[in-house]
C-alpha cells in the first residue's frame, strides 16, 4: 500500500532534511560538534531518499521495508539531536523545532507502517 500523500510527504521529509543541513552548516568547527553534526546530517537526509524508494517499491514488502528503513534513520535522528542538545554543543532553542518535526515523523512513518502491515495480512 503506498502513502496517499506521497507529495506532501516528500516534500516534508526534503524540508526537514534542508533545515537539517542548515543546523550542520552553523555547527561550530569543534571535533565532537563536527563528528555528531555530520551523523545527524547523514541519518537526517537519508530519511527523504527512503522515502522516496518507499514510493517507488514494487511490494507491499518492499514498501514496509523501506517505510522501516526512514524509521530507523528517525530515530537516530532524535538521537543524534539529542545529543547535541544535552552535551550543550546546540541550545535546545536550535534543535528543538527540528526535534519535534523528527516526532512528527516518526509517528507519520509508525502509523503508514502499522497500516500497511495490517492490510498486508
Amino acid at each position: 500500500m503506498k502513502d496517499e500523500k506521497q507529495p506532501d510527504l516528500r516534500k516534508r521529509t526534503k524540508e526537514f532534511a534542508l533545515a537539517v543541513i542548515r543546523i550542520f552548516s552553523s555547527l561550530p568547527k569543534t571535533t565532537e560538534a563536527q563528528i555528531i553534526g555530520k551523523q545527524v546530517l547523514r541519518s537526517a537526509t537519508s530519511v527523504g531518499a527512503n522515502y522516496r524508494e518507499a514510493c517507488r517499491a514494487r511490494s507491499n514488502a518492499e514498501f514496509i521495508s523501506k517505510v522501516g528503513d526512514c524509521l530507523k534513520e528517525l530515530d537516530e535522528t532524535a538521537y543524534w539531536f539529542e545529543l547535541l542538545s544535552e552535551s550543550g554543543i546546540l541550545s535546545s532553542e536550535i534543535t528543538l523545532p527540528q526535534q519535534d518535526e523528527c516526532n512528527q515523523l516518526l509517528a507519520i512513518f509508525t502509523s503508514i507502517s502499522k497500516k500497511c502491515k495490517i492490510q498486508g495480512k
